[in-house]
């Protein structure tokens, strides 16, 4: 299984970063080890003073293809959910300033959080899919899939141009504006519409 994560794709979280618009989308990866298993606590983790919060429409490929066609790719899918790509930001900073990878400020274990999973089906599909996050009761991510730079069938077939696409691989599809910083007691819940698809406190 591999996770597959989108950076810079909503306008406003590139601004807010100082980042420029991508004109393509731009991946990372993370590995297996960065979900978060169910049931699990999370700890609030030790190289970094400055834990960011990114919450995000998580796909999930039902079907193993490659170099798939933009107009195909959302045979490739079948189900999604919100989750929280976390962030040591202060450690990306620095390594972002050496020209290094920054794997570890993304990539580490449990970096990846999911909620319940959700069937895409057609009525959901024709519509924008509206998400958010609140911490500890306060909103602070507005999401909307229709705000994405890259559609959810565009991320896809890009993908695919080189990775093959496997069954059960998630896809991170980027996250809004409003990231910030979160301390031990925090609590972090993502909605789907005004569903609750999960709950975590920081430990």
């Amino acid at each position: 299984m591999k996770i597959f994560c989108v950076g810079r794709n909503y306008a406003e979280h590139a601004k807010e970063l100082g980042n420029d618009i991508p004109e393509e989308p731009v991946l990372f990866m993370k590995p297996k080890s960065a979900l978060l298993p169910p049931n699990t606590p999370f700890y609030y983790p030790d190289f970094t003073n400055e834990l960011h919060y990114e919450a995000e429409i998580v796909l999930r490929v039902s079907k193993n293809g490659r170099h798939i066609d933009p107009e195909h790719a959302g045979e490739y899918y079948d189900a999604f959910t919100i989750g929280i790509d976390f962030t040591a930001r202060d450690l990306q900073t620095e390594l972002k300033k050496k020209g290094l990878p920054w794997e570890k400020a993304k990539a580490w274990d449990h970096s990846a959080i999911l909620g319940s999973w959700v069937t895409l089906t057609p009525a959901i599909s024709e519509s924008p899919i509206h998400f958010s996050l609140e911490k500890n009761g306060e909103k602070v991510q507005i999401g909307n899939s229709d705000a994405m730079l890259f559609p959810f069938n565009s991320i896809v077939s890009h993908i695919s141009k080189y990775f093959s696409l496997n069954i059960g691989d998630l896809i991170y599809t980027g996250t809004p504006s409003g990231v910030g910083e979160c301390v031990s007691g925090d609590i972090l819940e993502g909605f789907y519409e005004k569903n609750k698809m999960f709950s975590l406190e920081v430990k």
